[in-house]
């Protein structure tokens, strides 16, 4: 007679496939082998509780073994190696370290730099050409002659004094004159056959065109009235100059550079001084000068007089020019040096000081600029040429331009041939 419930009868086949939906075999359901989970790292083990009694079998279970890689020992964690899952040992020896790479830290370094200096480059380009004065408008010069190969800066050196305190008027001996004129006057070419720098002397009997006014826009119609140079930029400005400068040279002017007394000595000061051979002793009271034969460092005061002085020479005004050429090209061959330049302590005072009083024409960007500059000192370096505009006599105290020779100069500055010219 069977006391098991129904359902419970059967091969042992049947019953096993049974499993979990309450089938049994003659055993008691607890004495079946239970499903567990394969601990990591021991061997695979057939289920079923027949097999417990058979011999050099072990469980592993209650004999205190832990469960690690068969060649290794207990961990930290109870499970054998570092890691708990079969790596050497604590104490055990390392194998060999990865080389550093030192291709890909010597890419990421380069990329860093270049980031780094592209962000300086930029902030510096923004925050200088956010000081540019773009005050000078050439769309209200008329008639103007055709533009020439090569670019043409008018640069006029003003004796303003805004922004001037009375001591620092008395120190630069500018006096206290409202207003502000032309002090000097200089036409640069910077063409394919090196720069040539052409000073304009402030005393040129000049002939005054027909031109639009600055400020009212009225048209002035010409008179045939002559008058010195530098009174053109008294009437009307900048604006008035361009005019003039084109209409008696028959050159086109693309751009058109301004600085005052303070700005000019502030960039003097700014890069330490500047050093120059002065070949003989001179003195002026009226300027300031007073300077010893020899090679010496001027600072910004003193290059001011520099510049200025004309009633210690002979030929006054065209002495004077000669003398503000040979500055200014001294100037800026010290400037554009790797001691400044790459100096951020010297080179940002030196912008600062040079931007702080320039004014520009209002299609002047920061590359022309710098391009003006690079030409300058290239005047300098021996690639280039300096020269008065050729005079050939005076009229009432004004000086006469020979209008052969500047016709011939100014035929070659637009066909950008190598000048021949010579002048004063």
């Amino acid at each position: 007679m069977n006391d098991w419930p129904d359902g419970w009868t059967g091969d042992r086949r049947e019953r096993s496939n049974r499993y979990g939906r309450g089938s049994a075999g003659a055993q008691p359901e607890g004495a079946r082998a239970m499903p567990h989970v394969q601990p990591r790292g021991v061997p695979q083990q057939s289920q079923g509780y027949d097999r417990g009694h058979e011999p050099g079998y072990d469980s592993g279970y209650n004999t205190g073994q832990v469960y690690g890689s068969p060649a290794g020992g207990g961990g930290r964690d109870g499970y054998g190696g570092r890691d708990g899952y079969g790596g050497p040992p604590r104490g055990a020896p390392r194998g060999p370290q990865q080389a550093p790479d030192w291709r890909r830290r010597i890419k990421v370094g380069a990329l860093t730099l270049v980031v780094v200096i592209l962000a300086v480059s930029i902030g510096t380009y923004f925050w200088a050409d956010g000081k540019l004065k773009r005050e000078v408008d050439l769309s209200k010069v008329i008639e103007r002659p055709e533009s020439g190969d090569g670019t043409n800066y008018l640069i006029v050196g003003s004796d303003s004094r805004e922004g001037m305190s009375a001591e620092e008027k008395k120190k630069l001996h500018t006096g206290s004159a409202e207003g502000k004129r032309t002090d000097s006057m200089m036409i640069l070419h910077d063409g394919s056959n090196g720069p040539t720098l052409i000073s304009l002397p402030r005393d040129s009997n000049v002939t005054i065109p027909s031109f639009v006014g600055s400020e009212s826009g009225k048209t002035f119609p010409s008179t045939g009235r002559q008058t010195k140079l530098n009174a053109a930029y008294a009437e009307d400005g900048p604006e008035l100059l361009v005019r003039t400068v084109e209409f008696n040279t028959g050159l086109h002017i693309d751009h058109y550079v301004e600085i005052g007394f303070a700005g000019f000595a502030n960039i003097v000061d700014a890069i330490g001084g500047v050093e120059l051979d002065i070949p003989k002793a001179f003195k002026d009271k009226k300027s300031g000068a007073d300077f010893q034969a020899g090679t010496q460092t001027l600072d910004g005061e003193q290059a001011l007089a520099f510049v200025r002085t004309r009633y210690a020479f002979a030929n006054s005004d065209l002495d004077r020019t000669k003398n503000q050429q040979k500055f200014l090209a001294a100037l800026a061959a010290q400037t554009a040096t790797p001691g400044t330049i790459l100096n951020p302590f010297a080179f940002y005072p030196t912008m600062g000081a040079g931007l702080d009083t320039l004014i520009v024409d209002k299609d002047m960007s920061l590359w022309s600029l710098g391009q003006m500059f690079f030409a300058m000192k290239g005047v300098t370096g021996g690639d280039g040429t300096s020269m008065n505009m050729p005079i050939s006599g005076s009229v009432g105290g004004n000086l006469l331009w020979d209008k052969a020779k500047v016709k011939e100069l100014v035929n070659q500055l637009n066909n950008d041939e190598k000048v021949t010219v010579s002048g004063n």
